[in-house]
C-alpha cells in the first residue's frame, strides 16, 4: 500500500542497502553484504553459524563469503578443537581497517542525505534507536518522555520528503 509508513520504510531500507552497495563497491572495491559479515564479526559473531543467522543467510552462501574475506586477508577463520566444521571468526587488522573506512564513509554519506532531507540528524538517530528497542523488546519506560511528542504521545511529524534524487 503506497503511502504507508511501513511500505515507506521498506522502500527506505531497501533503497539505502542498494545506495550502499554501489558506494562501496565504486569507492573502496568491497559489496555491502561483505562489509555486513565483517562488521557483524567485529562486532561479536564468532562463528560462522552466528554469522549466518545475523546475516540472514544460508551457512553454505556464509562459507564461501568467509573464504572470500579470508582469501582477501579480511578475515581469519580458525577450526575449533573438537567442534567439526565450526570456525572461529576474527577480523585482522586489514579488515579492521576496511571496516572503518566503510563506517566513516556510509556515516558521512548518510549524514549528508539526512541534512538534504532537512530532519535533524540527532532526532533521526532517537527515533531510530526507539524503533530498534521496541523490536528487540528492551524498549525503556524513560525514552517516552521525549519533549518532541506531541501530548497524544505521538512523535511530531517529520517534515515532507521529495521524489528528488538524494546524495546517498
Amino acid at each position: 500500500m503506497p503511502g504507508a509508513l511501513t511500505f515507506d520504510l521498506h522502500l527506505l531500507t531497501a533503497r539505502l542497502d542498494r545506495a550502499a552497495d554501489r558506494i562501496l563497491r565504486a569507492e573502496l572495491d568491497l559489496p555491502y553484504r561483505r562489509f555486513l559479515a565483517l562488521l557483524l564479526v567485529g562486532e561479536g559473531a564468532p562463528t560462522q553459524r552466528v554469522l549466518a543467522e545475523r546475516l540472514g543467510i544460508t551457512e553454505p552462501s556464509t562459507s564461501r563469503m568467509v573464504a572470500v574475506l579470508t582469501g582477501a586477508g579480511l578475515l581469519e577463520a580458525t577450526a575449533e578443537a573438537g567442534g567439526g566444521n565450526r570456525r572461529r571468526l576474527a577480523l585482522t587488522a586489514a579488515g579492521r581497517e576496511r571496516v572503518e573506512a566503510c563506517r566513516q564513509l556510509l556515516e558521512t554519506r548518510f549524514a549528508d542525505l539526512v541534512a538534504v532531507s532537512g530532519v535533524p540528524y540527532a532526532e533521526y538517530a532517537a527515533h531510530t534507536r526507539r524503533l530498534l528497542a521496541a523490536l528487540d523488546g528492551s524498549l525503556d519506560d524513560s525514552l517516552d518522555d521525549s519533549p518532541d511528542d506531541s501530548p497524544d504521545g505521538a512523535p511530531a511529524p517529520l517534515p515532507a520528503h521529495t521524489e528528488q534524487e538524494a546524495p546517498l
